[in-house]
């Protein structure tokens, strides 16, 4: 895969900036002005009066801290032998040095391996270290002036390991304040390979910086011992919902027109303090007014993992669409017409990020199996809507809409038989996706909330309908086939809905767990509620999981009939791709599970060729082949 490197410029240009008072300019005085500008001086203004008006922001924790504390935390990840680690730091005094370094352990002893500068606005510094060697776990810590460490472990890569573990995790509502010890606990104790938060890590729409500080003091002692991805959405940009329509200017926070309001460089800084520790951006060219891309894929254990940016590219809905509900994003009117809001021009990952996935599918180097990270899922798999009295039939705030592009994305994840997971729906799910027929594509796992006390919503379909085909055995009672309110195939696999969002224990907080088993390609969603009961009580599962599937089921077409059965000839476990000769579809491409694999195809009237590999199906090439109804339709042998 041709990942290009990010230039400097586009990556820091916040270190050609003098630490201005006003770093986002003058139309923005008090943008993130708690943690810029003159942020030693008392801000008691309401946080809201940031936006224009030139008030100073109130204090969302405290800034000055000990100076043995400045450095808050760090996060980082290891891919293609490059170690990115980002170090986020408190506000700085005067004459307080603007660099920090990088150590590690050898021994009993530390080296310094890096020293960077501190980025102005936002107070975080970045390191990068070629040529890392990932099979060593290394003790490293981050130094500022003679006092301030902060200390954590770089893990090797657990190749070996056959069960690679990740945490799904989103939505840490703002307004409930101070520490997590019961999710943190917990997390410690699965102990997973690699923690995922899907986005809107902080609510403190224009104070990102405290905002994220705050995060961070939440979440540290989970992250500074294992790989971290964090990605922003619509509430870590300060705005209410998002659609980037590749860099506009929004006209409102609200965000239905399309765009981004707050000016880019405060857009780039939240991009800068959560996602510079991701492995390089697959193609950095920025979109419109200069704002940053960082849309990329992670290797961890021999899962490689397509990290989406669903937000940056999408139309959005206002003027495009008629308008259809109380808002231009809400559809509530029955009799509407699906086409009319599912219009050719509308985007939704965009034309850049579906190349991505269609390259990153067909590369299995250092890979067996493969995962899609996104901030929001690809469905409306939600009625209710911010109380259990508002129903709404659409949502187009989700990857629901529009539909036309929902369904190409989909296309490129069921090509390579990826699971998907999400958050920002505030609502724990698992689906199984249909796209031209009910469970003919991936599965998929929205998180729960971390703290739900922003906008609950509820799974509850209208007068009690029951799905076609609901689940066996199921402990819920509205599972199976549905269509969502824009007309998407659905299978409801469970739901945790609130039973009291007035009762913090009841509000269906929690997080998930998602177990990757690489000698039977098995995956294992699971869903946990926030809070035990006793003092060491085991975490409380939610009621519909664990759910386990194999990775093959991600595509859930119809086989209708089997080209020869592979023989690998000099090596197991080889990628195999099959391609419709007709129109030169990519039907999919995995790794197979030992030295033999038997394509599957879902029409016999078709002509196919199979492309054989190690790392990409590039080393032999067979064509012509025709199905046969049978398994037992002979084999081939094929020297690797």
């Amino acid at each position: 895969m041709n990942f290009l490197k990010i230039p400097l410029l586009l990556l820091a240009p916040a270190l050609l900036m003098a630490e201005a008072p006003q770093p986002f300019g003058p139309d923005y005085p008090a943008l993130d002005g708690a943690a810029t500008g003159d942020w030693e001086k008392a801000y008691v203004a309401p946080e809201k009066g940031a936006k224009k008006k030139g008030k100073k922001p109130k204090v969302l924790i405290p800034l000055d801290v000990p100076r043995h504390e400045v450095v808050a935390f760090a996060i980082y990840t290891v891919d293609r032998g490059t170690l990115k680690l980002s170090a986020q730091l408190y506000p700085l005094k005067e004459g307080e040095p603007r660099d920090v370094r990088l150590e590690v352990k050898e021994g009993d002893s530390w080296k310094e391996i890096a020293k960077e500068s501190i980025h102005y606005p936002g107070w975080s510094a970045h390191f990068r270290v070629e040529n890392w060697d990932n099979t060593k776990t290394l003790s490293y810590r981050v130094l500022h002036g003679e006092l301030a460490k902060y200390e954590g472990t770089i893990r090797r890569d657990p190749i070996d390991k056959d069960e690679i573990v990740v945490a799904n995790l989103g939505c840490n509502s703002s307004r409930t304040k101070g520490e997590r010890p019961q999710i943190l606990k917990n997390l410690i104790e699965a102990d997973p390979d690699l923690l995922y938060f899907s986005g809107d890590q902080t609510y403190h729409h224009t104070q990102h910086t405290a905002g994220w500080i705050e995060f961070g003091l939440q979440f540290r002692d989970a992250m500074r011992d294992r790989p971290t991805v964090c990605i922003p959405d619509d509430h870590d940009v300060g705005q209410a919902n998002l659609w980037g329509e590749g860099g506009i200017k929004a006209t409102n926070a609200a965000g239905p027109s399309g765009g981004y309001f707050y000016p880019p460089a405060y857009v780039n800084m939240v991009q800068r303090q959560q996602t510079w520790n991701l492995p390089d951006a697959y193609d950095p060219t920025p979109i419109k007014r200069g704002i940053g891309v960082y849309y990329t894929s992670l290797k961890v254990g021999g899962i490689d993992f397509a990290i989406l940016e669903d937000r940056k590219f999408k139309t959005g809905p206002e003027g495009t669409i008629p308008k259809m509900g109380p808002r231009p994003d809400h559809i509530n009117d029955p009799s509407y017409n699906r086409s009319a809001v599912d219009l050719d021009e509308l985007v939704l990952l965009g034309q850049r990020q579906l190349d991505f996935l269609r390259d990153w599918g067909q590369d299995y180097t250092d890979t067996e199996m493969k995962c899609v990270l996104s901030q929001t899922a690809f469905c409306g798999a939600v009625h209710l809507h911010g109380s259990y009295t508002n129903r709404l039939l659409a949502d187009l705030d989700s990857n629901a809409w529009p539909q036309k592009g929902r369904n190409r994305a989909l296309r490129e994840i069921r090509r390579t038989w990826a699971t998907h997971l999400s958050g920002d729906q505030h609502l724990a799910v698992s689906v199984k996706h249909g796209i031209d027929n009910h469970r003919d594509g991936p599965y998929a796992f929205t998180a729960p909330a971390l703290v739900n006390t922003i906008y609950g919503r509820w799974w509850h379909p209208n007068e009690d309908e029951i799905g076609v085909n609901p689940i066996e055995e199921s402990p819920l009672p509205w599972t199976g086939d549905f269509l969502d309110g824009l007309g998407n195939k659905i299978t409801m696999l469970a739901y945790a809905n609130p039973e009291n969002r007035n009762d913090e224990r009841l509000r269906a907080d929690g997080y998930g767990l998602v177990r990757f088993r690489k000698s039977d390609r098995n995956v294992t969603f699971e869903c946990y509620e926030r809070f035990s009961d006793l003092p060491g009580e085991a975490p409380k599962s939610f009621p519909g999981w664990p759910i386990t599937f194999k990775t093959d089921e991600n595509d859930g077409r119809e086989v209708k009939g089997y080209l020869p059965t592979l023989n690998f000839q000099g090596a197991d476990n080889a990628v195999v791709q099959v391609v419709n000769e007709a129109d030169g579809e990519i039907l999919y491409t995995t790794r197979s599970i030992g030295a033999t694999f038997q394509p599957r195809v879902y029409d016999t009237d078709a002509t196919y060729t199979v492309k054989i590999g190690k790392g990409r199906p590039d080393a032999e090439t067979i064509t012509g082949l025709k199905a046969s109804d049978s398994a037992k339709s002979g084999s081939r042998d094929i020297e690797l």
